[in-house]
């Protein structure tokens, strides 16, 4: 990869580069979805725990399973590979994200850059958080919205649209839960100094708030909160850790020029 003085790319180099991260990235979701189309059955049968036990109506043959279904001749087959293509993100996430990251900070040292992939190690961990966090929600969540049925009717829920909540569920979580990990990584390189993350604390919280109502498919406050507090818990400690850190950095840099 080519570098111009002071670490600027050319824009050709920089259209490269992001040809290069959105391919290693698409191989990377590619190869989870293959994953994830071989494991289909055991993930579907997780998924749908909350509403219904699907292994066990499969192992006695039932012919239906709670309140699901599939409709129409390609419903199983588009199911199939909806699941499988959800899945290779939600799985690659923490790769995608680093190729992500790559391309925004093309230009560190050799120094930084060690330090940056060991820091963003941390991100499959707090992906994973996020994501089990999400799926444990589920039940309170699937049990508030189920609730809002008249009791004189009964709610059938296409299994398609019901995989597609549960799986944007997990994957909002989990991105979400990537928040300190970009905060960290951008101060331990330099970019953003603990100052600049706290100081505007109060558009940091209204911002993660809006967010959580905006995007978490349920509409319920037990789920919102759960999201919520967390990411506002993680967004804090990011900024502390940060504000060490600055001060670490700045007393090294004060050494090192008093020794000059």
């Amino acid at each position: 990869m080519s570098t111009s003085f002071g670490g600027r790319m050319p824009l050709f180099d920089h259209i490269r580069e992001f040809r290069r991260r959105i391919v290693r990235a698409s191989i990377a979701i590619l190869l989870a979805s293959i994953a994830g189309w071989f494991f289909y059955n055991t993930i579907i049968t997780t998924l749908a725990l909350p509403v219904c036990d699907l292994a066990l109506a499969q192992s006695t043959g039932a012919t239906h399973c709670g309140s699901l279904y599939i409709n129409g001749v390609l419903g199983p087959l588009n199911l199939q590979i909806k699941v499988s293509l959800i899945i290779g993100v939600i799985v690659s996430a923490p790769l995608w994200l680093y190729q992500l990251w790559a391309f925004i900070a093309p230009a560190l040292h050799r120094k930084e850059k060690l330090r940056s992939v060991l820091f963003l190690a941390v991100a499959t961990p707090f992906f994973a958080i996020g994501a089990t966090l999400g799926y444990k929600i589920l039940p309170v969540a699937i049990k508030v919205l189920f609730g809002f049925t008249p009791s004189a009717l009964s709610n059938l829920v296409k299994f398609d649209d019901y995989l597609d909540f549960v799986l944007r569920i997990i994957l909002l979580f989990g991105l979400a839960f990537e928040l300190p990990v970009f905060l960290l990584s951008l101060n331990l390189i330099g970019f953003l100094r603990g100052t600049s993350i706290l100081k505007p604390w109060r558009a940091w919280v209204f911002s993660i708030v809006l967010f959580t109502a905006a995007f978490t498919p349920t509409a319920d406050p037990i789920t919102m909160a759960v999201l919520a507090v967390p990411l506002i818990i993680l967004y804090f400690a990011a900024g502390v850790i940060a504000l060490f850190n600055d001060k670490r950095r700045d007393k090294r840099a004060l050494l090192l020029e008093d020794s000059q």
